[in-house]
Order: structure tokens, then sequence, then C-alpha cells
């Protein structure tokens, strides 16, 4: 099998659009993989899984199909077999392979490849998702400032305000869903030894006695945030779902830029509402945020 890299084009914030049908894969449980040459889909990542597939409908031969799932799927340089998601064994990105969005539908398509489909995402769903991703991101930059004074040392990496970058060296999890996102963050040895504190000294309380300031120091910045109504976009370098974006927001005090392959707002005007709610294992060693938006 070869195939092209899927182009996509949901970073514009995409719902729709028409493509041929290059392939269709039998999947496990009488499910198959439709393969378009370009689609608005936003796929699971097989290495990063942080926002879930969009779902919608593909029309193809007149039937409309419901797509109950989006995957990611990759061929090899040897041109073998489609692998998906876990099962791949490459990082995304790799040149050497094929990468593709996989539409999953419950039956096989009838005349489906060389045909022209139709493609439609849940907007609705997708909005959600956005809002939870774009909060995602806002909540990483507030809780990095907010715990900046819990350096001892400079741990070598910062955000784009300078802050120490809590959320990219402490980060052990993040999902997505349609209410919010849950970031795990672990304050383990690795995290100590490159400067992190959570005990009392040098004129701070234990982060344990300290989360209730921390969380309302996190939430006032988030809610000026919103209120700047700032201008959010997915800096693209390519149409190819492999390309390398970045989430860039222009906040009052600069351009905010993470590397992100999600979907997002286009304003946080969009956002009537962003909050956190900031909690510690029993034995201080995970950090929890989960961090509600509410769409004006």
């Amino acid at each position: 099998m070869t195939l092209p890299t899927t182009h996509v084009t949901f970073p514009s914030g995409a719902v729709s659009g028409d493509s041929p049908v290059l392939a269709v894969h039998p999947l496990e449980g009488g499910r198959y993989a439709v393969v378009t040459a370009a689609t608005p889909f936003h796929p699971l990542d097989h290495t990063w899984p942080d926002q879930p597939a969009d779902l919608g409908t593909l029309t193809v031969a007149g039937v409309a199909h419901p797509v109950v799932d989006c995957l990611t799927g990759a061929v090899g340089p040897d041109g073998g077999g489609l692998l998906v998601g876990a099962d791949i064994p490459v990082r995304r990105g790799d040149e050497a392979w094929s990468w593709l969005v996989l539409h999953v539908v419950e039956g096989e398509p009838a005349d489906a490849v060389g045909s022209t489909a139709e493609l439609r995402v849940d907007a609705g769903r997708r909005a959600l998702l956005s809002a939870a991703h774009s909060g995602c991101h806002l909540l990483a930059l507030a809780l990095n400032a907010a715990l900046a004074p819990r350096w001892r040392k400079d741990p070598g990496r910062r955000d784009a305000f300078g802050n120490p970058d809590f959320d990219s060296l402490a980060m052990a999890s993040s999902v997505m869903d349609t209410e919010a996102s849950t970031d795990t963050y672990r304050l383990g040895k690795s995290l100590r030894k490159k400067g992190f504190t959570t005990e009392a000294g040098d004129g701070l309380a234990a982060l344990a006695d300290d989360l209730q300031a921390v969380t309302e120091a996190v939430d006032a910045q988030l809610a000026a945030w919103i209120a700047a109504d700032a201008a959010v976009r997915i800096d693209v370098p390519g149409p190819e779902l492999t390309a390398r974006r970045r989430w860039q927001c222009e906040l009052p005090a600069g351009r905010a830029e993470i590397f992100c392959g999600g979907t997002h707002l286009h304003n946080l005007g969009e956002l009537s509402e962003l909050r956190t709610e900031l909690s510690l294992s029993a034995d201080g060693s995970e950090l929890v945020a989960v961090t509600r938006p509410k769409r004006a």
C-alpha cells in the first residue's frame, strides 16, 4: 500500500470539505477506515492523545455514513500494510512514513474508492473541544506564572513570557473533553532536582497550604485574558497532517506560542469564563488542574 500523507484543514477551523477517497481499510469489529486525500477531521494522535477525535458524517455515492471515530494511521517506508494508532512503532512525523487520517465507519462504503466523499464534522462538539484545548494552553501559562516563585534555580526551560515552564517540565498527561481539560503534573525527584519546591521556605508556604492562593492567582489571570478578547490562530507551515503547527495567542503581554496539533478558538471572546480547580494528591507527588471553559 502506498498512499500520500493526508492533507488537513482543521487547523483553520474548517468543519466540512469534499475529497476523493483513496482507500478503504477493514478494521476489527466490522468497522472500516476510509482514507481521503484531504479532510477537515481531527484524528486522535497516537503519540500524544490529548484531544479526542472529531465525529461527524462521510457521504459517498449518495450514502451518509456516521464517522464514529477518527484515528491516525501510517504506512511504513517499505509500503507494507496500514498500521493504526498504538500499533504504529514511530512518532508522528517520521518522514519515511506516510501519515493518514482514518475516518472510521460501521460498514464498508460501497463504490467508495475513486468517488468524492463529502466530509462533515460535528461542529458543535468541535467547538467545545477547541474551547477546552485553548483553555488548557492558557492554564499552562497562568500556572507557570503563579508557580514561578517556587523555583530555587533556573530549570533551563521558560515559556513565552519568561517564566519557568512548569507545565512542560512537570507534565504527566493532558486530556480534553467537551467540558474541561485535565492536566496532571508529577512533583517528584526529577522536578525537585531541576529546582522546584513544594516545601515552605524563603517566604513561601508549603504548596499544600498555598494551593488556594495559587488557584486564585491563576483564575485572576485567566479572567483578565478572557476580558482582553485576544486573537488566537494556528501557525501552519504546511497542509500535511504531520506539519509542526503552533498555537499562537496575542495576549496583552505579547504573543504566546505553544507547539500543538489540535483545534482551537479563533479569539478568547468566544468564552465568557475560564476557571481552574487545582488539587494535590495526599502524598504531595501529583498536582491536577481541571480547567473549565464557558462559551459566551
